[in-house]
């Protein structure tokens, strides 16, 4: 068995890779447009950091993991092709700002019905709204060699930054299929591949469209949570009360849990914000306004939240930060990722340079270049702007501090040594609730947590 992955990204990386260290008996190709993405796979410097991906990739390149640009010659020979594509927010026409847009979804069934010489598993990896196969099939269907093809959903359930865990011990693997003698055995060879390693009371199959609503309204429950404790915890500062002693008591109880209970400057990532922006646009498409304004909020209170922890930054350096240095410490989303998609990091400091304050931003694994082109967009300047190579490099000099990311490199810095380093007096917000306020206000600090 052959099997093709279209798109080279967070998501058809990781899961190839794993596939074939599970599975060395199947052949594994991943295909991208992007040369410099295909150069990055195929060299000792990948072009995602995920903890343990180099490790899987290294064993299983040139074995049966190969990386290359062919996407016709890998369509040709494969049995499956995973559709693993970019499928951005619409930025134009109708549903801009809020629907999916699926051009190059699309722009891949085409080809697979351009070129396909013999029957194909189209999986669905890329998330995409309700009904989308539809669209795949109907495009496939167009192709006039009678060739049949097969289309699933197979969803990704990973968090950036435990991805290979993830992909390692999934809660569960989700494939969606037409309920026909095609569809079950399409759905049953693409479950024999997972059952090589997941258990197979984990593997569950749903109808198409079943599957492809379950990924948008898993992402929209977690951040609906994220967004929920981030609520309260502008509560618990107005109160005295603390959100991390209120998240740890109603996490006690059963029917509640303790997951994605963490008070934060804001979620970020891609998945989070745009899957709900889909299920918003779905809502409307489909006449359930109600429905679409519950859900358009737990965005507005994400949003609330990193205006929040930046205006706080302001009003605590005395209603001003023009000329100031703030050390922003941490770019990417979360921890143990290099990905910035959605970063609350780029919101908060675009408001402090808004403030005409002096950003000095320092994160381990995000590059200069992109934090600026993040920032500013592609060519922009601004001499407020700067990256440093250190943590102390950023803080040196700064007036405050801000911990926008949870790096465990930050928990373990000597604050004593920044602090003798800062202007007076030193502030500090730690936007993820990680370091010890209480310490580090012994040492000097004038300090800030979330909800505290």
């Amino acid at each position: 068995m052959k099997i093709c992955c279209i798109g080279a990204g967070y998501v058809g990386g990781p899961t190839m890779a794993m596939i074939a260290l599970k599975v060395p008996g199947i052949e594994v190709n991943v295909v991208d447009m992007n040369a410099t993405r295909i150069a990055a796979w195929n060299s000792d410097t990948l072009p995602i950091y995920e903890p343990g991906l180099d490790e899987v990739v290294k064993q299983r390149r040139g074995k049966n993991l190969f990386f290359s640009t062919d996407v016709t010659g890998c369509i040709q020979k494969s049995d499956i092709i995973f559709v693993s594509v970019n499928t951005p927010t619409k930025t134009y026409g109708v549903g801009a700002g809020k629907a999916a847009d699926l051009r190059y979804i699309e722009l891949v069934a085409r080809t697979i019905a351009e070129v396909s010489t013999t029957p194909k598993i189209i999986v669905e990896k890329s998330t995409i709204p309700v009904k989308t196969a539809e669209a795949i099939k109907e495009i496939l269907a167009s192709n006039t060699r009678g060739i049949k093809f097969s289309v699933l959903s197979n969803p990704e359930f990973l968090a950036e930054g435990t991805a290979v865990t993830d992909l390692l011990n999934p809660d569960r693997v989700l494939i969606g299929g037409e309920r026909t003698p095609d569809g079950e055995a399409a759905m049953k060879t693409l479950a024999d591949i997972y059952a090589n390693w997941v258990p197979r009371d984990r593997i569950i199959t749903t109808n198409l469209w079943s599957s492809e609503l379950s990924k948008l309204v898993a992402n929209a429950f977690l951040a609906q949570r994220i967004s929920s404790i981030n609520s309260i915890s502008a509560l618990c500062e107005a109160t005295g009360a603390d959100v991390d002693e209120v998240a740890n008591a109603i996490g006690k109880d059963s029917r509640i849990g303790p997951k994605f209970l963490k008070a934060s400057v804001g979620f970020g990532g891609s998945c989070f914000q745009k899957d709900i922006l889909n299920l918003v646009y779905l809502c409307q498409h489909f006449g359930l306004p109600e429905v679409a304004g519950y859900w358009e909020y737990v965005i507005q209170m994400n949003d609330y939240q990193k205006r929040r922890f930046a205006s706080k930054i302001v009003s605590k350096l005395f209603n001003t930060v023009a000329d100031k240095k703030i050390a922003v410490l941490g770019f990417a989303f979360k921890k143990d990722t290099n990905d910035t998609r959605e970063s609350a990091a780029i919101s908060v400091v675009r408001d402090l340079l808004a403030e005409q304050a002096n950003v000095v931003v320092y994160d381990p694994k995000v590059p200069a270049h992109e934090i600026i082109a993040d920032t500013l967009g592609k060519g922009g300047v601004n001499p407020r702007l700067t990256v440093a190579k250190s943590a102390y490099e950023a803080c040196q000099g700064s007036h405050a501090i801000a911990v926008v990311t949870e790096w465990d490199e930050f928990k373990t810095l000597d604050y004593e040594k920044i602090f003798a380093g800062m202007m007076k007096p030193a502030f500090l917000f730690d936007g993820r609730n990680i370091v010890d306020l209480a310490k580090l206000s012994a040492i000097g600090f004038r300090v800030s947590g979330i909800g505290k």
